[in-house]
């Protein structure tokens, strides 16, 4: 009869323990519906940014493609075509067929890439090879040809190789410059007389053995501050750099010993470049060139890329026609990259109407959407991250205050000693302009270096120690 009298307080405690526990599982679920409410209304918020900035792209190309025209699949994919009629000459010899006359791109993934890169480093340092895993070892190794050796096993000799060229920092900084004009090789240049207008520019880059002088003048500008090249221009650098001892070399790919020999007989600083691999764009040392310009200028403004419709070769200004790359791919990421806000065409065609790019989205927009697509791409499961300034950073160094050497070597020529780097490497931060000291703090003093391919979530991040005039 006891025990009966204690059987209720037992049913009691049970009851009351199924009731807390279901509150707490109500709770914890409530919550989780909750957020998932909140993540779901962002993410409708975000696709509704997207789809409408689609719509100002769409508009974009239809204004300003000379013919291109964009179909909207979905809030991030949309296909660029060429009209009907299009003559494609360009045969790919490896899928035996012609080049297509339309190409569907990303324009979410594209927009992150891009503005990623207005807050990248475009040239390889001494800090980013120390602060990469196996940075010496094994990266250093593929940035130059002829080494013998798959790896650097031979520090020294990776050393000698690379010291030449290799500043300890990054010389040059994003928006340092307000405007930049990124020159091509086309012989549509000699249609127009752009050089006045390319010359007005802060910085104007140039690519591999254009030649600059009184012939082309009027045509291409006389005003020299870079020039990217690759490695088959060695040979022929001295020449084409004679009257220009501070124009800037950028070796677009690896060093190699006929590089080292001619470098260090001429006075201009030169420097490796370290950008991305792009697969899916367009191709060449003038993309490269377009890479470049944004890691330091606010506008960019690309001249003599042929992306008017109506060539049937591929020309040069200064020789005879070669085989070049495929035009249309070429032509119509040139375009998407303008309806994006990244680069600013000139043309003969474009030439005889008024560019005031008022049909391109605003800064404003293009943020917005930036925004917006990288909330989607972390909120997806297997990209779960910060969504600050350095969520794409997979690899994290410190450096202090110490400079490191100016580039170069004891072996040095008369002529190489006399190399204006300081111009570039020691340059006083309350030297740059405005914008980028205001970017470098916003920064925290981060540098940003892509590590491989053209992924974006695998940046080198070097924190600099903020020195006091910072």
């Amino acid at each position: 009869m006891r025990a009966q009298i204690k059987h209720p307080n037992t049913i009691l405690h049970l009851v009351s323990a199924v009731t807390i526990f279901s509150l707490i599982v109500f709770v914890i679920q409530s919550s989780f519906f909750t957020n998932s409410r909140k993540i779901d209304l962002t993410n409708r918020e975000d696709i509704q940014t997207l789809t409408e900035f689609q719509t100002s792209v769409q508009h974009c190309v239809a204004n300003r493609g000379l013919g291109l025209s964009a179909h909207i699949i979905d809030h991030c994919q949309l296909i660029l075509k060429f009209p009907e009629g299009t003559n494609s000459t360009w045969y790919n010899k490896q899928f035996k067929i012609f080049e297509p006359l339309e190409y569907k791109y990303d324009v979410c993934e594209a927009i992150l890439l891009w503005e990623q890169y207005r807050n990248m480093t475009t040239v390889l340092t001494r800090e980013y090879l120390d602060v990469r895993p196996d940075g010496w070892l094994e990266y250093a190794a593929k940035r130059i040809a002829q080494l013998g050796e798959d790896k650097c096993y031979n520090l020294s000799l990776c050393e000698e190789h690379l010291k030449v060229i290799l500043p300890a920092k990054p010389p040059f900084h994003p928006l340092q410059f307000e405007t930049c004009a990124v020159v091509g090789n086309s012989g549509d240049l000699l249609k127009t007389e752009f050089g006045e207008e390319i010359d007005s520019h802060d910085v104007v880059i140039r690519d591999n053995e254009a030649p600059v002088n009184e012939k082309y003048a009027k045509h291409v500008g006389r005003k020299r501050d870079f020039r990217l090249v690759v490695r088959g221009a060695a040979r022929n650098m001295i020449k084409i750099l004679e009257g220009a001892p501070d124009e800037v070399l950028i070796i677009k790919s690896v060093t190699h010993r006929d590089f080292n020999t001619m470098i260090k007989s001429i006075p201009n600083p030169v420097y490796l470049f370290q950008g991305i691999v792009l697969r899916r764009g367009a191709k060449g040392t003038g993309m490269k060139s377009i890479e470049l310009a944004l890691s330091m200028c606010h506008i960019v403004d690309i001249y003599g890329f042929t992306v008017d419709p109506g060539y049937t070769e591929w020309t040069r200004y200064f020789s005879e026609p070669k085989k070049g790359h495929n035009p249309l791919q070429g032509r119509a990421y040139y375009q998407l990259l303008e309806c994006l806000g990244v680069i600013r065409i000139h043309s003969p065609m474009r030439a005889h109407r008024k560019q005031d790019w008022s049909d391109v989205p605003s800064r404003h927009v293009i943020k917005r959407a930036h925004t917006a697509a990288l909330r989607l791409k972390r909120s997806q499961p297997s990209q779960a991250g910060d969504l600050g300034q350095f969520g794409s950073c997979k690899v994290w160094g410190n450096v202090g205050n110490y400079d490191g050497p100016i580039s170069g070597s004891s072996d040095m020529s008369e002529v190489r000693k006399k190399s204006n780097y300081s111009k570039w490497e020691v340059m006083p931060f309350n030297n740059l302009r405005k914008e980028a000291r205001d970017h470098y703090r916003q920064m925290e003093g981060v540098s940003l270096y892509k590590m491989d391919g053209n992924k974006l979530d695998d940046l080198v991040c070097v924190r600099h120690t903020l020195k006091p005039d910072t």
